[in-house]
């Protein structure tokens, strides 16, 4: 799936535009998205949860330059292709938060039970905090961290564009389990409220799994976070 994201600060022009692709990937069908600068080419891959060969083509497909890997959280179906792609790629991976450093740590044994081949752990070259940014070619995102899935959980998002890539706190119908080591239900619902939906009600979402949502959608219609949702 293929779109393009014009800045709504700024009148359209190629300098303003990001694009991106979502390639779902490991058993879990995990949304891997493919972001670039359309001025430089220079991209970014948010989680590449595994099957890196695929990731690789559509790289070349469009011709883009891999800048960073960006990861959300550490589950293997997010984070167990980061390794072998960072260092077939020679770029370096951004996040997720320290506080899921337990997660990639066992990433290996965790792909092994799971049927996800070649997942690795590593050490990313930042560990990302709330108010940090990332960025690709002409194109910043703002980061914000969402405890409650896993503690470490960050979130990317593009101010401009409206657009944020949440991994698996907040899907179309749904939110993130909590239910998982160090998981935190109360926490996640905070994340969503005080970080999330902030942001404003015309984003756009890129979940970790399923189709695109916008909060303003989630917040009128999501029976587990929506306004009119009961805890």
């Amino acid at each position: 799936m293929f779109w393009g994201m014009t800045d709504t600060n700024n009148p359209p022009s190629r300098e303003s535009v990001m694009k991106a692709a979502i390639l779902p990937v490991t058993p879990f069908q995990q949304n891997c998205s493919i972001i670039w600068c359309e001025a430089t080419k220079k991209a970014a891959v948010v989680d590449p949860g595994g099957e890196v060969d695929r990731i690789v083509a559509a790289l070349e497909e469009q011709g883009l330059e891999l800048e960073r890997i960006l990861i959300t959280h550490g589950h293997m179906d997010h984070a167990g292709g980061a390794a072998e792609l960072a260092e077939r790629m020679s770029v370096p991976i951004e996040g997720p938060h320290i506080d899921d450093k337990f997660w990639i740590d066992d990433i290996a044994e965790a792909g092994a039970k799971y049927g996800i081949e070649g997942a690795q752990p590593f050490t990313p070259e930042r560990w990302l905090e709330e108010g940090d940014t990332v960025s690709f070619g002409q194109v910043e995102l703002e980061v914000r961290h969402c405890p409650g899935h896993t503690p470490g959980h960050v979130i990317f998002f593009h101010e401009g564009m409206k657009v944020a890539m949440v991994g698996d706190v907040l899907f179309k119908g749904s939110i993130g389990r909590t239910d998982f080591p160090k998981g935190n239900h109360d926490d996640l619902l905070r994340s969503i409220r005080e970080r999330l939906w902030p942001l404003g009600d015309e984003v756009t979402f890129i979940s970790g799994h399923g189709p695109l949502s916008t909060f303003g959608e989630e917040r009128a219609t999501n029976p587990f976070v929506g306004d009119n949702a009961v805890d």
